[in-house]
């Protein structure tokens, strides 16, 4: 996939610049979370995963929340995290 182990066994790093980080949680394996570097890589990567079919999800967000709710094709939800925010 262009992913090697973080130092933390629940994150993946990726093999080139500006593809987004994963995390794995380890309770609910079905939840992915991608990393971005900054908002603007944010944007870009929830616009890119919107075209490709993914779908927004309505969310209560916290305050200054650092993450966008989207749904895959079959309804598992994942989000995508400003690791800057």
């Amino acid at each position: 996939m262009g992913y090697q182990p973080a130092a933390n066994p629940d994150f993946l790093v990726p093999n080139e610049a500006g593809a987004p980080r994963l995390h794995l949680d380890e309770t609910d394996r079905t939840h992915l979370d991608l990393w971005a570097d900054d908002e603007h890589e944010q944007v870009a990567e929830v616009e890119r995963l919107l075209a490709l079919g993914a779908s927004r999800v309505e969310w209560n967000y916290p305050e200054g929340g650092d993450f966008v709710v989207l749904a895959d094709p079959d309804a598992n939800l994942f989000c995508v995290i400003n690791a800057n925010a």
